[in-house]
């Protein structure tokens, strides 16, 4: 049998990192073509040395540099740009997992050259669906989210209508502070907020979990990606994150996709199309049923997540969508920096959308790529800007 081409963007952050362990159990079948990434220059070498891949693209020019003057085999490129690769290579799988913006041009590249993509880049949905979907439908590029929320829809709704649909819960943990008193949350530092109960993340994505943020970004993607009714999709906490996606239909049936917490889960049965054996990539606990007798739900308490209150009107219309990702990277390093408060994100959102230039970055419907980073670029430097006219005692 042929092997299949792989292809992962973002191959040293979490996502890459376990699909690589994924694949590297089955390499009789698989051929790492291309991975890519930003500045970890000692994983960089490594996943070199290891998987010995056709071509490596390092974005970051030093790294660049630096692991170019190391590796002596010729067979393997090195290029410092996505726009140096040849549009004729084609993959048959492309892991998109880069994180933020900078994903969004290599994704719609990857969506021209792949015969499936697993996406776990918010950005290309978030900021460029509207390019995304065309390009996807031109090419016949089959899509599988692989955040464990959207896949999980993607796989309950399979084959069903929106009128076959009345509600989609999207559920979340509530993170670290479901049970913290809210008076203490001005005195939330970054390494609680890095400490989630369930999943083991990187500091942004638990940050965002922790106040709710993720579940605005992923309610965002979740309109675009599905063509069901906005007004069916509510989030609900579920404290042990073992349930990803509830659907009720309106023929009296409802289903839910239950898995632990591991994102080799999602991972593994978009690359192997839901026919893998799991025992042999993870441990899994087996405790199906002890696990089920735990499972617990609840309402989102808006005042202990104010961000929740977010999703709606020009938070989600238009070009907003794009100011509220923006804005939000740089709340969250900016907190992570101990600059603000952990109150100052939703607080500083809030004054970003209520700006006099806002409406001048938020009337577009379909902006093309270079509007996409304009729009972006002043959100970034209008939080920038409201940071240190209101929170100086904090730089």
């Amino acid at each position: 049998m042929k092997k299949k081409k792989i292809a992962i963007l973002g191959s040293t952050g979490s996502i890459g990192k376990s699909s690589l362990e994924i694949i590297k159990l089955n390499k009789k079948n698989f051929k790492i073509k291309l991975l890519s990434a930003n500045s970890n220059y000692k994983e960089i070498c490594n996943q070199i040395k290891l998987f010995k891949p056709s071509l490596y693209i390092i974005t970051n020019y030093l790294v660049y540099i630096k692991v170019k003057s190391q590796i002596k085999n010729k067979k393997i490129k090195i290029y410092n740009n996505f726009k140096d690769i040849p549009s004729k290579l084609k993959f048959d799988i492309t892991i998109a997992a880069i994180v933020g913006i900078a994903g969004l041009e290599p994704t719609i590249q990857f969506s021209k050259q792949s015969k499936k993509i697993l996406l776990a880049n918010k950005e290309s949905i978030i900021c460029g669906w509207h390019i995304l979907s065309k390009i996807i439908k031109k090419n016949k590029t089959e899509l599988i989210p692989i955040d464990s929320e959207h896949f999980s829809i993607n796989q309950l709704t399979h084959n069903y209508a929106d009128a076959d649909i009345k509600k989609i819960y999207l559920t979340a943990s509530g993170g670290p502070f479901l049970r913290r008193p809210i008076r203490s949350f001005k005195k939330i530092k970054p390494n609680a907020a890095y400490k989630h109960p369930n999943w083991n993340m990187g500091k942004k994505i638990s940050i965002d979990s922790s106040n709710l943020m993720n579940k605005i970004l992923e309610l965002i993607e979740a309109y675009r990606l599905f063509s069901f009714n906005p007004i069916k999709y509510e989030i609900i906490i579920h404290p042990q994150s073992l349930i990803h996606a509830i659907v009720i239909f309106k023929n009296g049936q409802s289903k839910f996709l239950y898995h632990e917490t591991d994102m080799k889960i999602p991972i593994s049965n978009a690359i192997y199309n839901n026919r893998v054996n799991i025992d042999k990539i993870i441990k899994t606990s087996n405790n199906f049923i002890n696990n089920l007798r735990k499972i617990k739900f609840e309402n989102v308490d808006k005042k202990r997540f104010p961000i929740v209150t977010l999703a709606k009107g020009k938070y989600l219309s238009k070009s907003g969508p794009i100011i509220l990702n923006a804005s939000n990277e740089i709340l969250v390093d900016s907190f992570i920096k101990k600059k603000i408060p952990y109150n100052g994100i939703f607080e500083t959102l809030k004054r970003v959308f209520k700006d006099r230039d806002f409406n001048k970055y938020a009337v577009k419907k379909v902006p093309n790529i270079d509007e996409i980073y304009k729009i972006d670029n002043w959100a970034r430097n209008k939080t920038l800007e409201i940071i240190s006219k209101n929170y100086e005692k904090y730089w």
